[in-house]
């Protein structure tokens, strides 16, 4: 048993039942999110091409935008539910990274800086269930059950 298997082991061992509450906040956080990246990708866009740190171009910056949105609608939608839960935390934990390091910090560590403390919880979150996993109100669980 390697490592990753022993702590995916220990996290469906030691789930708490209110984690799931927490679970579909996050999803539901995260996909709202992916709304709003879709609802307003101009100010998006103007934020990475001012902040030019990987130079991106209007069409660049619109690709990221709209490949980021996707990722968090599908992730939000499955961390909601429950489906291959793990997966769906991974691909949004760089997504997170990125956005704290390159889009949040540029505004300070200021107490007022509600998208920076929300982002740094968010990150926590699905880093949390990463380790711990779906838990047992999810679809991921009813498949286990069923096996």
């Amino acid at each position: 048993m390697n490592v990753i298997q022993k702590v995916e082991h220990w996290g469906d061992a030691h789930h708490a039942k209110w984690l799931d509450i927490v679970r579909i906040v996050l999803g539901l956080i995260i996909f709202t999110k992916g709304i709003a990246l879709i609802s307003d990708t101009g100010a998006q866009q103007e934020i990475l091409i001012n902040n030019s740190i990987f130079g991106f171009s209007g069409m660049m910056a619109s690709v990221a935008i709209h490949i980021v949105a996707f990722a968090h609608l599908v992730g939000g939608i499955l961390i909601i539910i429950g489906l291959v839960t793990r997966f769906a935390v991974v691909i949004q934990i760089p997504i997170l990274i990125c956005a704290i390091v390159f889009v949040n910090i540029s505004n300070g560590f200021s107490p007022l800086n509600s998208e920076l403390w929300l982002s740094l919880l968010v990150l926590c979150l699905l880093v949390l269930f990463w380790i711990v996993g779906s838990g047992p109100i999810s679809v991921d669980h009813q498949i286990k059950r069923k096996k």
